[in-house]
């Protein structure tokens, strides 16, 4: 599915509109591990192959703050507010990691435009989300993502 492109102004009147599903992107050990470095949260269940494999799920899986954290490069995919100067994460609402994702797995987001809230300077937008993977009858994440598009 190509990119939504809005305007700030059709971005205030748009309705809810699915937006489609970004590409693949694959969460490899490599990405695990660096992620662990990058916040200190080094849990063998993320980082440790070995005791992993004799864990619950048969081998390491990603943080899901790391899932949380690929959705703003995959949701640039999706949409784009052609002639905000400024875009920023705003905040999350109803987020639950609800399926683990397991080292090498690949994921991608299907997002849907909620409701834009207008703002003197912009609006804020809200996206549904859900944050599948290939292969998985269950999502890793569900929720909603809360941006904040000025001009």
């Amino acid at each position: 599915m190509a990119r939504t492109q809005l305007t700030l102004e059709e971005l205030r009147k748009a309705a809810e509109r699915d937006l489609g599903a970004s590409s693949w992107v694959t969460v490899d050990q490599g990405r695990i591990n660096q992620f662990a470095d990058a916040t200190g949260d080094h849990q063998w269940i993320h980082v440790d192959e070995h005791a992993a494999a004799s864990g619950p799920f048969g081998g390491t899986i990603a943080h899901g703050y790391l899932t949380l954290s690929l959705l703003p490069v995959l949701l640039e995919e999706l949409l784009e507010v052609t002639d905000a100067k400024m875009g920023v994460n705003y905040g999350t609402e109803r987020i639950r990691f609800t399926s683990p994702v397991p080292s090498g797995s690949r994921v991608r987001v299907r997002a849907r435009l909620l409701r834009v809230d207008s703002r003197p300077q912009g609006a804020v937008y809200r996206l549904g989300v859900e944050v599948e993977i290939e292969g998985s009858e269950r999502p890793a994440l569900v929720g909603e993502v809360v941006y904040l598009a000025a001009l």
